[in-house]
């Protein structure tokens, strides 16, 4: 979909959380793109990055940036209070990889950044809550397609922080009739992810092959995922965002197709010609087996949900990060 093409925001005011990451950073410059009145990110940089906002930051009178933490209530208040929002996107997190450092604090900050914005939003001090889950609440599938349906057998302290955000929001949602769409995105990849302490697979292999490294394989690499491109899943909140029989609905956001590790990683080195050997490691502890998402429910209500193949998408990818590192 292209930035002609998808929902028009003119006049709308949002906040997003999380607007200074991977995923964020980009919905933050399509909503702007779309039209937005105002656009106001809450960000503590835990993994955000001032360079993701750059462009963003352009547009002094209709982006601001606060430095404050969304599980923090006080800071959500004060935000909310003055930018008086129609919609708030909730994308702040910490990363899965975290919940092997600190569990509990991967676990708390999930749910504790989704009972403010539920009691802000209950309080009627803003319209609408589009949360940003992930694929990982439903843990490894015990049937595929992984539609909505699907058992929540969270397999980390994050993913169950996760769950327990949502189901929290699905129960203002029965209790206070509030405005609030659960979207749970599958594997993001794609410019700007990050690629340093706790990158996930597409990044991390770019930067090893990039820096003259092996890329690593935990486990047997047959493990699998479904990837959806960054600008889809951007495309998808946005619909979502202005579908008003997406209320009080939880949606996949994903491609439908199911990718081993290992074919990813073959992938990003054929991409940038590598064809070396790869440094194959344990298996990680509470790895995800196989992950293949129904996206019926999503398609029926938005359309197609995930148009960019994954080669498209990883060439894309990989130019982003090379053009960086050419900078």
């Amino acid at each position: 979909m292209t930035a002609s093409e998808r929902p028009d925001f003119s006049g709308k005011r949002a906040v997003v959380t999380g607007g200074a990451g991977f995923v964020g950073s980009h919905l933050v410059d399509a909503l702007l793109a779309a039209g937005c009145a105002r656009v106001a990110v809450v960000d503590n940089f835990f993994l955000g990055k001032m360079e993701n906002i750059d462009q963003a930051a352009e547009q002094q009178d209709r982006f601001h940036l606060y430095r404050e933490d969304a599980g923090e209530r006080t800071a959500m208040e004060a935000v909310i209070g003055a930018e008086k929002p129609d919609i708030v996107f909730n994308l702040a997190t910490k990363a899965l990889l975290y919940s092997f450092f600190n569990p509990a604090g991967a676990c708390s900050v999930n749910l504790d950044i989704a009972l403010i914005l539920a009691d802000l939003l209950r309080g009627g001090a803003y319209d609408r809550l589009v949360h940003v889950s992930t694929s990982e609440v439903y843990g490894s599938a015990v049937r595929t397609p992984m539609d909505e349906d699907h058992p929540m057998l969270a397999e980390t302290t994050y993913a169950a922080g996760k769950a327990a955000a949502d189901l929290a929001l699905a129960s203002y949602v029965n209790q206070y009739d509030i405005n609030v769409t659960t979207v749970r995105p599958f594997n993001n990849y794609g410019p700007r992810q990050n690629d340093g302490a706790l990158a996930a697979i597409v990044p991390l292999t770019i930067k090893r092959i990039l820096n003259g490294d092996k890329p690593v394989i935990q486990g047997d690499g047959l493990q699998t995922r479904d990837f959806v491109y960054v600008q889809d899943t951007v495309d998808g909140l946005m619909r979502f965002a202005k579908c008003d029989d997406a209320r009080g609905g939880v949606f996949n956001l994903a491609s439908g197709r199911e990718t081993t590790i290992k074919a990813i990683v073959e992938g990003v080195s054929e991409a940038l010609g590598y064809d070396g050997e790869i440094d194959w490691q344990p298996g990680r502890t509470a790895d995800v087996r196989r992950h293949l998402a129904g996206v019926d429910k999503a398609k029926a209500l938005i359309g197609d949900v995930a148009p960019t193949g994954l080669e498209d998408g990883l060439s894309k990818t990989v130019e982003w990060y090379r053009s960086r590192n050419r900078r």
